[in-house]
């Protein structure tokens, strides 16, 4: 009851009987007006009524069963195609989003084409001026090609306004990058240029140039401009022949004389320091650095190839060249003179020990080799004195008789001749003592071959007269003609020292011919030359204010004329 309180069922229409629909309405309105009686038969009137109605749909159903069975067959069919077309409808309802995505799809195309169009459109309307952008590339690198360096700076300042104006468009960013490549290609040869030989006014363009590319800042264009000129320096410094040292020398000198003063003025005239206390235009010493570094290689290469000369003539012409070099260097603050006496000196102090080594060992040689036998007077000597007395530096005509000793001196004198011409004084008493060296070399020689041969009384007394020459004659020559170089460069009391050893021999071998031959008894000695005596003196003071006269004497036993050769002098 509650639930039928609180859920009120709608009120029914007047007239109808419940639990029964519309259609079941009359019905059940006649049933309630039957009787007792009447309701009681109404199942069995009810029940033939079916059976009648069976009956009845019976026969309808025989007398007309090809329609029913069509009825059936067109059911059967309409079934089929219902569902075939519900399939359908659910292919349809799944292509339809694809339908959707083409279309939009096909809308996006459209819009797209149409945006190219418009474009086109565009293009073709600035096509001309879209061609001369595109060609700034082509037109620069042609540019740099002839040397047009301004109107590709331009055509490269215009690009990159350009780029940055537009630095989402493609095309200005591809041709932005084409003229950094052409921009590199220049800045190449721009770099080329200075390492070629240009004069100041090129070179002042040139920096023009790299100085409006931007590529460097101050400091590095001073350096790449001095690597520049370093490159193109060295090169022609390689390319000078080296097989001809003298040559090699004197023209590194005259390369050094020319291009190193005029990158030092080149560098002066475009990187001129400002006092303005800007860091970007401070020097930094770089071009004193460099020029130091060119000075030090010239030295370098003079330390190594000074050894190979030969010449004494050459040595003075090289030393002419860098002292007339390092001169004129000098009006730029780059002179080094007071660096190239120590170079020359090793130089010159090793070509002297050379020579009197040499003229040594042709000494010992042909010693060894020398027969003992009696040579004729030489018709000149009368006349030695005289020539003695006018001219200190006349050669000795009685060492022809001796041809060991006068190759010996042949040696000295050519020795001395190279050293004329380049004679350091600072040398001085290292020379001397190289002489002095030889000459003790040469007399202790003659003492071991007095030793180590069996001579007989004649060549014995050959051998006694050539040691006299030695002592009186060769000894002394040598030492006035090293005077005339140096003027007294030799200490008398070494060289009594070195011919000390043959003095002995010659005064022992003298003494014994003597009480053999004669009966004379006491001993016909030579004294050691006194540092006071008289000839080595005078021919020193005289030595001193006269100049060389040609030398003459006997190699292998035949006269030598010095004439046309290299004479001592002071």
């Amino acid at each position: 009851m509650a639930s039928l309180v609180s859920n009120p069922q709608p009120a029914m229409a007047p007239g109808f009987v419940p639990l029964a629909n519309v259609a079941q309405q009359p019905y059940v309105s006649e049933l309630l007006s039957f009787t007792l009686d009447r309701l009681h038969k109404e199942p069995e009137l009810l029940r033939v009524d079916a059976e009648r109605l069976r009956r009845q749909m019976q026969e309808v159903a025989v007398g007309n069963y090809r329609a029913f069975i069509t009825a059936a067959d067109a059911l059967q069919s309409v079934r089929e195609e219902v569902s075939s077309i519900d399939k359908h409808l659910e292919s349809l309802i799944s292509e339809v989003p694809k339908l959707t995505s083409g279309c939009s799809e096909f809308m996006d195309s459209a819009q797209q084409i149409l945006e190219k169009r418009r474009l086109n459109r565009t293009l073709l309307a600035n096509h001309s001026t879209l061609l001369d952008l595109l060609e700034i590339p082509q037109l620069m690198d042609t540019c740099v090609r002839n040397g047009n360096y301004d109107e590709a700076l331009d055509l490269e300042a215009f690009v990159l306004k350009l780029a940055t104006m537009h630095s989402k468009l493609p095309v200005i960013q591809s041709l932005a990058e084409e003229v950094r490549q052409t921009t590199q290609s220049m800045l190449s040869q721009l770099l080329q240029r200075l390492r070629s030989n240009i004069q100041l006014p090129e070179c002042l363009r040139v920096i023009g140039y790299l100085r409006r590319l931007g590529v460097f800042n101050e400091h590095e264009m001073r350096l790449q401009f001095l690597k520049c000129r370093e490159a193109w320096l060295a090169a022609i410094i390689d390319d000078l022949d080296q097989g001809n040292v003298y040559e090699f020398l004197k023209r590194m000198a005259d390369c050094h004389r020319v291009h190193l003063f005029d990158v030092v003025t080149q560098y002066r005239a475009i990187f001129a320091d400002d006092t303005s206390g800007n860091e970007e235009n401070y020097d930094g010493g770089l071009l004193f650095s460099w020029a130091m570094h060119r000075i030090t290689s010239h030295l370098n290469t003079l330390q190594t190839m000074l050894p190979k000369t030969t010449e004494g003539v050459s040595l003075a012409i090289i030393l002419e060249q860098c002292m007339y070099c390092a001169m004129s260097l000098g009006w730029v603050g780059l002179d080094f003179r007071g660096l190239l006496p120590s170079l020359f000196e090793a130089s010159v102090h090793n070509l002297f020990v050379r020579n009197m080594a040499a003229t040594v060992e042709n000494f010992q040689l042909v010693l060894d080799s020398h027969r003992w036998v009696p040579l004729p007077s030489v018709g000149l000597a009368s006349k030695g004195s005289n020539e003695e007395s006018e001219d200190d530096l006349a050669p000795p005509y009685s060492l022809m008789e001796h041809p060991p000793l006068a190759i010996f001196v042949n040696g000295v004198l050519a020795a001395l001749n190279e050293l004329r011409h380049c004679a350091p004084i600072n040398l001085k008493s290292v020379l001397a003592l190289e002489l002095v060296q030889a000459l003790q070399t040469v007399s202790d020689y003659l003492v071991l071959y007095n030793k180590t041969r069996m001579l007989r009384d004649s060549e014995s007394t050959l051998f006694l007269s050539m040691c006299r020459a030695f002592i009186e004659i060769a000894s002394p020559y040598c030492i006035r003609c090293f005077s005339r170089c140096y003027p007294g460069g030799v200490n008398l009391t070494e060289l009594n020292k070195a011919i000390e050893a043959v003095c002995n021999l010659v005064g022992r071998t003298a003494s014994g011919l003597a009480r053999r031959d004669s009966g004379v008894n006491g001993a016909f000695g030579y004294d050691i030359l006194p540092s006071n005596r008289p000839s080595l003196n005078s021919s020193n003071q005289a030595s001193s204010g006269n100049d060389a006269d040609s030398a003459t004497v006997v190699e292998n036993g035949g006269p030598t004329n010095l004439d046309n050769g290299p004479q001592i002098a002071e």
